[in-house]
């Protein structure tokens, strides 16, 4: 009871690690049409907000791995939480210089904290507490993040999208005063992004004074290990295919949800905002949902049935004109809630002492978010119709059905 009295404490502050990172990706989606409309962006051009985050996934997977081996977890989400916490300070010279490479700078130094915290929290959460309750517990701390892609874009809409000139008074401008105004708007995320530097870095003191357990001890040692080797499993080689396609899909959907909604029905950035936050509590419901339905139905059969599902509702979003577009998307969301982690576990299932590297093998494959939206934004360019960007999700949920119906198989 002691024992469980002493690991209160670190896990809160872990759940609140699992609340913010989750907070800062969603709200990209907000950031995207902001920063579009401030620098008067291509859809295309506006992807490249993600491309500056989760190709950081694929560049520090392996030096954050090596990070926790050579000084330990809690150093590891202490330096995660900095970088984190300079990322988000970084915001206030770019919107000074009115510069959007700035923002993609800034952005991508905060996905670094962020793969570092995640490549720490996960084994933390299940460290804390006893071995036959880790499961819940890291299924506790993810709720949180699932709770922050419901909240992050109805609170970052009111903070961010709601400052700026009308569409009327940018009417009524000449072109080189509308492009200054416009660039003016980068100025709100000042801010919203200098309190998040704050709380980040007060978090960090707090984790430098309390006591958490090394649990370095408790891994494999895999120096003789090499990633070339890790892809003889072959589920595993699926697992970082499905991964990849998983991660563009939702980036995808999520991060041009916004643009998307506006353009499609015809709403306010706003209500479109809301929609979204609305996705966010379905993805939320969807993962509590889907691991009750776990205990009945083994993971690759549900991951391929909610794949497929996710992709039969693309063809929805490509081709539906009304609100039937938006709840087609709100029920992607809902079915995307279990893919991460199902095609994470699936994919180091009984990999013994290769499992710590392929573990980075699938985080690095995170990158999937860094590409293909922006596919999607070329083929939504070319077409001059946003509609057909989900063309990308479609293809990406087909490959994620094949991982659960036959990729995930473990053969000797």
């Amino acid at each position: 009871m002691e024992k469980a009295n002493n690991y209160r404490t670190p896990f809160i502050l872990l759940t609140c690690l699992f609340f913010l990172w989750g907070f800062a990706h969603n709200l990209d989606p907000i950031l995207i049409p902001h920063l579009k409309r401030s620098f008067t962006l291509t859809t295309t051009q506006a992807t490249l907000v993600d491309s500056a985050v989760f190709i950081a996934y694929f560049f520090m997977a392996i030096p954050a791995g090596y990070i926790m081996k050579t000084w330990g977890y809690k150093m590891g989400i202490i330096s995660g939480l900095l970088l984190f916490s300079v990322g988000a300070f970084l915001f206030v010279p770019a919107a000074n210089h009115q510069s959007y490479n700035y923002f993609l700078i800034a952005l991508f130094v905060i996905a670094c904290g962020l793969t570092i915290l995640e490549t720490a929290a996960n084994p933390f959460a299940t460290a804390l507490g006893d071995a036959s309750s880790a499961t819940q517990r890291l299924n506790l701390a993810q709720s949180f993040n699932g709770l922050a892609v419901a909240l992050a874009p109805a609170i970052g809409a009111r903070v961010i999208l709601t400052k700026g000139y009308t569409d009327r008074e940018l009417a009524g401008m000449s072109d080189s005063i509308r492009k200054v105004a416009l660039a003016t708007e980068a100025y709100s995320v000042k801010t919203p992004y200098t309190i998040l530097g704050i709380v980040l870095l007060v978090i960090a003191i707090v984790f430098y004074f309390i006591q958490l357990p090394d649990i370095r001890n408790k891994q494999v040692n895999n120096e003789n290990q090499s990633l070339l080797k890790t892809f003889r499993h072959k589920h595993l080689s699926w697992a970082v295919i499905a991964q990849f396609f998983y991660v563009g899909a939702q980036v995808s959907v999520f991060s041009l949800f916004i643009l998307y909604a506006t353009q499609v029905v015809n709403i306010t950035e706003v209500q479109a905002a809301d929609y979204l936050g609305i996705g966010g509590l379905a993805f939320l419901i969807g993962r509590f949902l889907g691991t009750a339905l776990m205990k009945f139905i083994a993971p690759n059969k549900l991951l391929t049935a909610y794949a497929i599902l996710s992709a039969l509702l693309c063809l929805i979003a490509i081709y539906a004109k009304d609100i039937t577009a938006i709840y087609a998307l709100i029920g992607i969301c809902f079915f995307m809630s279990i893919m991460f982690p199902t095609i994470f576990s699936l994919g180091i299932k009984d990999l013994g002492p290769d499992t710590e590297m392929a573990s980075s093998l699938i985080v690095m494959s995170i990158v999937g978010g860094a590409i293909l939206p922006r596919i999607f934004g070329l083929i939504s360019d070319s077409t001059g119709n946003i509609q057909m960007g989900y063309i990308v999700p479609l293809v990406c949920f087909m490959v994620v059905a094949y991982f659960g119906w036959r990729g995930s198989a473990i053969k000797n």
